[in-house]
């Protein structure tokens, strides 16, 4: 094995073909790789064509003329909310319901394709008498209620730009991107429901205006929580006394296919945050046909339920923009998946008989941990396809997640895509891939993906490498919000004319791929370039584990090591002494693998720390494992964790 790749030591042979019965109503056949393989840009024109509605049609398709900057569509003119609202009213779908919202304490609304075009128009025509027009940026920072939702397709509808902040971000988090935005107004909510309770937003928001460079014009504040917020006069505004005398008549204006959409900021990383720039025309053409055909949507009957918060490009494509284009029916939670208790979440899908799921690996670990019980109590024969995105799955999660929530038949699609890709790139297609357990499996059609050594040579099957785009796609992002050099440097200085990722991949004997995590989360152990979710996957297998984190540590003899935490599965806890739980934990991992993958040490612990996306934060757990200085906390979601964790380390 090169030193210049990635060792793979995990070896999985099982297959799935799809149901007899999904494959007759399949929407996506093997003829869209057909159609897509001679010429990609033509592809994409066509599925365009066919998607979404344009105001003043393209005739040009790709302009590639001036890499890495890339145009599609550009002489088309597009109105995105008019593709997400008003031509499914205008084509007898409005009575269809578009949003079931089920709020966290239990309230519940059902907003149909009529009512919330209306919506929209109003909000519309409330940003517009608040001066927001044309290429203005508005932030918002909101719970996920429908108004975000309404908030999000009016900014798009009036061709201005908007920039989500999760609302659990930090007044300084929300400083910065306002700032860098140069935001003329923030669309807030006095507060929203988390685990049983109000969390104040609108403080945070005064908070970060008190710092900003630049003051924004205005505040738009939602009534959720009910708590007591103070209102700014002549800059706050109460949302319901706003657009009570608006107009439901607003024209949608086609804007250049390029008029930017939305800047979302990249969360995990010190320094400036980085304003991913995403335009129109593209990026919707690409969320709407991987919505449709890797989710193989039935807009008439499925009930579709995307568990992001928009707060994530997940929450914008998958959410958002790819579902409402295609007419979709689907559910949108505010709370937690425990609150009031942990079965929340498949009470939801017992409730509105949700029929496609998709989530995050970190909540299918969490559910594994918490026991097939609680989700056996509830039921979910509705189910018949499930996703996952976010990060590489392990197999055994994965196993877990089609028997225990798919009822052993529903196919999985395991999606991979960043915030920069702006859509999924590479996933099954469900009805047409024999389906592995773990694998991203293939890229899309019309997406060119190759996994690179070290030197920019592929890497061919059953080797691991670096994962890169090698022609550019329509949802890809424009650049970096008023940093172009920082664009061309972070993605494309690596290997010049291919897009880098910053993942690792593996290469199968089928040429599938599987993805190893970010390439910083690689280890050399002895000269052995290890991927540390391989390891995790490892542990995972193991009945007694729950959820694992792998991280390399400095090591005087290895170069590096390999220091895992735990989490075990209840029922394990005081099974054996930890002594012993270890032990075979290590044995374990021998045997999977190799004795090279043996960590040198493991830790039990009850939690790991997370981003409020999900993502276990392995930086963190690395200056744990080296006895350092802990890094920058602001994303975590509890930053308790990290407390206990060095707690627990002191007392082994």
């Amino acid at each position: 094995m090169s030193e210049s790749t990635i060792d793979n030591r995990l070896h999985e042979e099982r297959r799935f073909e799809p149901p007899t019965e999904f494959v007759a109503q399949r929407i996506a056949g093997p003829e869209l790789y057909e159609a897509a393989k001679d010429n990609g840009p033509e592809f994409w024109a066509d599925q365009s064509r066919e998607l979404l509605h344009w105001h003043k049609p393209f005739t040009e398709v790709l302009d590639w003329s001036n890499p890495p900057f890339a145009k599609w569509f550009a002489d088309g003119h597009i109105n995105v909310a008019y593709n997400c609202l008003d031509r499914h009213v205008e084509a007898g779908h409005g009575e269809r319901i578009a949003l079931h919202f089920e709020g966290e304490p239990g309230d519940q609304r059902d907003i149909s394709y009529a009512e919330l075009t209306a919506e929209v128009r109003r909000a519309a025509n409330l940003l517009l008498s608040l001066g927001v027009s044309q290429g203005d940026r508005v932030v918002i920072y909101m719970p996920l209620i429908p108004e975000a939702v309404i908030a999000m397709l009016a900014v798009a509808r009036i061709g201005a730009i908007h920039s989500v902040v999760f609302g659990g971000f930090s007044a300084e988090s929300l400083r910065a991107r306002i700032d860098d935005a140069e935001a003329k107004l923030v669309i807030t909510a006095d507060g929203g429901y988390r685990k049983g309770s109000v969390f104040a937003l609108k403080p945070a928001v005064d908070d970060a205006l008190e710092m900003i460079a630049s003051p924004v014009d205005n505040v738009l504040v939602v009534k959720r929580g009910g708590n007591e917020v103070a209102m700014v006069d002549g800059r706050d505004l109460w949302w319901h006394e706003e657009i009570a005398p608006m107009s439901d008549q607003h024209h949608a204006e086609g804007f250049e296919a390029e008029n930017p959409l939305f800047i979302l900021y990249t969360s995990g990383t010190t320094g400036k945050p980085k304003g991913i720039l995403h335009t129109s025309g593209g990026y919707l053409t690409q969320a709407a046909f991987t919505h449709k055909n890797v989710f193989d949507l039935h807009p008439e009957t499925d009930v579709y339920w995307c568990t992001a918060d928009i707060g994530w490009i997940t929450g914008h494509s998958y959410v958002v923009y790819g579902p409402l284009a295609n007419g979709a029916t689907q559910v949108i939670y505010e709370g937690t998946p425990d609150s009031p208790a942990p079965g929340r979440w498949w009470d939801i899908v017992e409730k509105y008989k949700v029929s496609i799921f998709y989530t995050a690996p970190t909540a299918i670990r969490a559910f594994m941990k918490a026991g097939r019980q609680i989700p056996g109590a509830r039921d979910l024969s509705s189910l018949r396809l499930l996703g996952s995105v976010g990060e590489p799955i392990n197999p055994e999660a994965w196993m877990w997640y089609r028997e225990v929530i798919g009822g052993g038949v529903a196919p999985i699609v395991d999606t991979w895509w960043q915030t920069e890709t702006g859509a999924i790139m590479i996933s099954a297609l469900p009805g047409v891939t024999s389906t592995k357990p773990g694998a991203a499996q293939v890229p899309l059609p019309g997406i060119s993906i190759d996994v690179l050594s070290e030197e920019g040579t592929h890497v061919g099957p059953e080797a691991g490498g670096l994962l890169v785009v090698t022609q550019p796609w329509p949802s890809m992002l424009r650049g970096i919000w008023g940093d172009p050099d920082r664009y061309v440097d972070t993605y494309w200085s690596r290997f010049g004319d291919k897009y880098f990722a910053g993942d690792g991949a593996h290469l199968d004997a089928d040429h599938d791929i599987w993805l190893l995590g970010r390439v910083d989360d690689v280890m050399n152990v002895s000269g052995h370039r290890l991927s540390t979710m391989e390891i995790e996957s490892a542990i995972v297998a193991h009945e007694m584990t729950a959820e694992a984190a792998v991280v390399g540590a400095q090591d005087d003899t290895t170069g590096q090591a390999v220091v895992a935490f735990v989490i075990l599965k209840s029922r394990f806890v005081d099974q054996k002494p930890a002594d012993e739980l270890v032990a075979e934990l290590r044995n374990w991992v021998g045997q999977q693998i190799g004795a090279i993958a043996k960590p040198r040490e493991i830790h039990l612990v009850d939690e790991l720390p997370k981003t409020r996306s999900g993502k276990i934060m392995r930086r963190l757990l690395q200056d744990i494992a080296e006895g350092r200085e802990i890094g920058d906390t602001t994303t975590l979601t509890d930053t308790s964790v990290i407390r206990t964790i060095t707690t627990s380390l002191d007392d082994e």
